[in-house]
């Protein structure tokens, strides 16, 4: 059991749970609830814990198992190893959790406003684009916490439950497709009509039965926005992405060097994407979210990209303490810097790259050396266009 619900439940702190939930220490339910209310009791929880949707899928085998192995089979997911190591558990919930009844899956919108694309847009210096899911606190520890207060709250009811946001072998669209949170978009990417794009999902493997929801019913049409927006063709047809193109899996999953025909193509994108998402009609519906810990931090908005370069270890790790941008470290993130200054950089960036190209670390300097050669190429070619 996780320690901070276990002390939780020992001592009795309750104060986040519904009102009329105690602790049995039994195990068993505190009253007798019949499984609908049940069901909105965990609702009402989940909107007080700030989760926009909360709503439920059967524990069933994934609609999209069987495209998932022909997505492996192709290799279209790239260096994400861990994906076919846990296949046979996305095929199937109930080898993650035996006994699992029900899958709960939450939402939880993470989307700011537009107020960091035009301070960028001002700059004098040129800035790289951070996925807006990633400007603020690394959403898996803020969704982390409340998914223990609702493990806790199961747990009064006799349910043993699996959590992840993110963390754990689960087709987490399908799911949540299923469950109504949302359709599957032509991108891949999951949408609903109040949130858009921009939202988190969670689950919760229970087993507890309780009354499942209805699908939501897809309202794509015939739109292929997401398809023609992709800078690099990742989305080779509706609902089918090769992760080896996408922009996210280059500048966040590979963690060895950009291919060279890609980077031109990566832009000033730093870390993840989002062209696929900004293009969907369905965000014009968007709220700003409620969640100030997705606020975007100053470290994501106004540094310019040489700023970054000059980032040694300790640094790079204060600030992207409690970040996502720390899980893909110092090296991966300025190989990312280096290509976008690659691309959008001038010759007064060049100082900073040749420091770069100095560094201890292979990747860096052999991102930044590229880099420099596209400055050079392209302050040449405008002397001869003169």
């Amino acid at each position: 059991m996780n320690q901070t619900v276990e002390a939780a439940l020992l001592s009795g702190a309750h104060e986040d749970l519904p009102p009329g939930t105690h602790s049995t220490g039994s195990g068993q339910a505190p009253a007798a609830t019949t499984r609908a209310e049940l069901k909105q009791r965990l609702v009402d929880f989940a909107r007080k814990l700030g989760f926009d949707s909360c709503r439920v899928a059967p524990c069933a085998p994934p609609a999209h198992a069987g495209q998932f192995d022909d997505w492996l089979s192709a290799g279209a997911h790239g260096e994400m190893g861990y994906m076919a190591r846990g296949a046979e558990k996305r095929r199937d919930p109930q080898k993650i959790l035996p006994g699992t009844k029900s899958v709960v899956v939450l939402a939880l919108n993470y989307f700011q406003g537009d107020a960091a694309e035009t301070t960028a847009a001002t700059a004098e210096s040129a800035r790289g684009r951070i996925a807006r899911y990633a400007r603020g606190d690394d959403y898996h520890d803020v969704i982390a916490e409340k998914l223990d207060k609702i493990d806790i709250f199961l747990r009064e009811f006799g349910g043993q439950q699996k959590c992840y946001v993110d963390t754990g072998p689960i087709l987490e669209r399908d799911h949540a497709a299923q469950a109504g949170i949302g359709w599957h978009g032509k991108s891949t990417m999951l949408i609903d009509e109040k949130l858009g794009t921009w939202f988190f999902l969670a689950e919760i493997l229970t087993t507890l039965e309780l009354p499942a929801d209805e699908p939501a019913r897809d309202r794509c049409g015939t739109c292929e926005r997401c398809i023609t927006a992709c800078p690099t063709g990742a989305i080779t047809a509706p609902h089918k992405l090769d992760a080896r193109r996408c922009i996210s899996y280059l500048t966040i999953e590979l963690k060895s060097s950009i291919p060279l025909e890609l980077r031109p193509l990566v832009g000033d994108r730093i870390f993840g994407c989002d062209d696929c998402l900004d293009a969907c009609p369905w965000n014009r519906f968007a709220q700003v979210s409620h969640e100030s810990a997705f606020a975007a931090r100053r470290s994501t908005t106004a540094f310019s990209l040489r700023d970054y370069l000059a980032l040694n270890e300790t640094e790079f790790r204060n600030l992207f303490r409690s970040s996502p941008i720390k899980r893909i470290k110092r090296r991966g993130f300025l190989r990312n810097v280096c290509v976008a200054l690659g691309n959008v950089g001038t010759s007064e960036d060049l100082p900073a790259l040749r420091e770069a190209a100095l560094d201890s670390e292979p990747l860096i300097v052999e991102h930044a050396a590229w880099a420099i050669e596209q400055i050079l190429e392209r302050a040449n070619s405008e002397k001869r266009i003169r």
